[in-house]
């Protein structure tokens, strides 16, 4: 139905994207100790950004247009480490878990949105 579409915004995929990204990064820090393994992140902004400009779009079919949750490998971005490591792996452990838990803090703020969201939509078909 469109007004349910409408009626929360940017926030049905600004969590897809986030949650996305928290897998990311949790894979990054489980593979923090493989030797060559290649620390990655998701361009939040960037993947956001198309997405907003796909939705305002007229499609035919289905696949003309690519949606959040078919993300493809070239959204995603190698993180450049602070220091070195001698067995090629860019994984920092710290920064890693800094980003995870802004990114948690990020996921939860866009729940509240969609809470609020939601919680306006009961209002009104309640009538109250």
């Amino acid at each position: 139905m469109k007004l349910f579409d409408s009626a929360f915004g940017i926030h049905e995929q600004a969590l897809d994207l986030r949650g996305q990204r928290m897998e990311v990064i949790a894979r990054n820090i489980a593979n923090s100790d493989t030797p060559h393994f290649k620390a990655r992140d998701l361009d939040f902004k960037a993947v956001l950004n198309e997405t907003q400009f796909d939705q305002s779009l007229k499609t035919t079919q289905s696949m003309h247009i690519r949606s959040a949750s078919s993300m493809g490998q070239a959204d995603m971005v190698y993180t450049i480490p602070y220091n070195t490591s001698a067995d090629g792996n860019t994984v920092e452990l710290s920064v890693e878990q800094a980003k995870y838990g802004k990114a948690a803090a990020e996921y939860q703020a866009t729940l509240r949105f969609l809470e609020g969201d939601m919680s306006g939509v009961r209002k009104a078909l309640r009538g109250d």
